[in-house]
């Protein structure tokens, strides 16, 4: 098992990953994700409080290696979504690499019901699209496009794979990042689109009834669908109790 850095040092150095080669058909694929010891990733319908600001760094540095973020429309109702990555050092880094200085934000939704007074929609330092369902309301994606930021309409049969083709064909994105949520996880792992997990383990035990995993698959559990991981990295950082973990997808 590797381990990037010792146990005594912050975090990892996750700005510094080469990831391969994407697939010819849509983007490598990463997503990343925060959870408490007893496998909660939300508190109160958001991931805020979950990780320190160690993890948000961590989030940050994983951004600067993406040509797309994408999140979920319950995710940005709740937590809000953007792509930046508020660091003059991974901007910079980007720009010497001939990449632009922020990657691109994306939402997908099927009803595109999205709160258009987010800073997804009024702010002007990161580009960002929304890719809606088939059968979204007319009206809505006017109102969508009425922000400035474009609306991609998804086909009613394969939309994910779609999505990705887009991403990659369209947007020329190679590594493609996703934030949460759950639902949306659970549908690229479902349909075998995710290349790498990264996850934050936080030392809080949140308790409730509602688990709130990381991926929630419309699969039903089985010993034959169990998606394998192969542990690439583990980082436990001693100041802040936390555990970080990078998991490649096994085939």
């Amino acid at each position: 098992m590797a381990t990037e850095g010792d146990a005594t040092s912050h975090a990892p150095a996750y700005h510094l990953i080469e990831f391969p080669d994407p697939p010819p058909d849509r983007p490598y694929v990463f997503v990343n994700m925060v959870m408490s010891a007893d496998g909660r990733t939300v508190i109160e319908r958001t991931e805020r409080g979950l990780g320190s600001a160690t993890d948000q760094r961590l989030m940050r540095e994983l951004r600067s290696l993406a040509d797309v973020v994408l999140n979920g429309a319950g995710t940005l109702r709740a937590s809000g979504s953007s792509s930046r990555l508020n660091d003059a050092e991974l901007e910079a880094r980007r720009e010497a690499h001939g990449r632009p200085r922020v990657p691109t934000a994306a939402v997908i939704t099927d009803s595109a019901d999205l709160p258009l007074d987010r800073a997804f929609f009024t702010a002007d330092d990161f580009p960002a699209l929304v890719y809606a369902g088939a059968h979204a309301p007319p009206e809505r994606i006017a109102a969508i496009a009425a922000t400035g930021r474009p609306v991609v309409r998804l086909p009613a049969e394969a939309p994910l794979a779609w999505l990705l083709g887009h991403a990659r064909h369209e947007l020329g994105a190679k590594a493609l990042l996703v934030e949460g949520g759950r639902t949306l996880n659970g549908a690229l792992f479902d349909g075998g689109y995710v290349d790498e997990f990264f996850l934050t383990l936080g030392p809080r035990i949140v308790g409730g009834r509602d688990a709130s995993p990381a991926v929630q698959s419309e699969r039903p559990p089985s010993l034959d669908a169990v998606t394998q991981l192969e542990l690439l990295s583990a980082h436990p950082n001693m100041a802040t109790s936390e555990l970080y973990l990078r998991y490649r997808i096994r085939r």
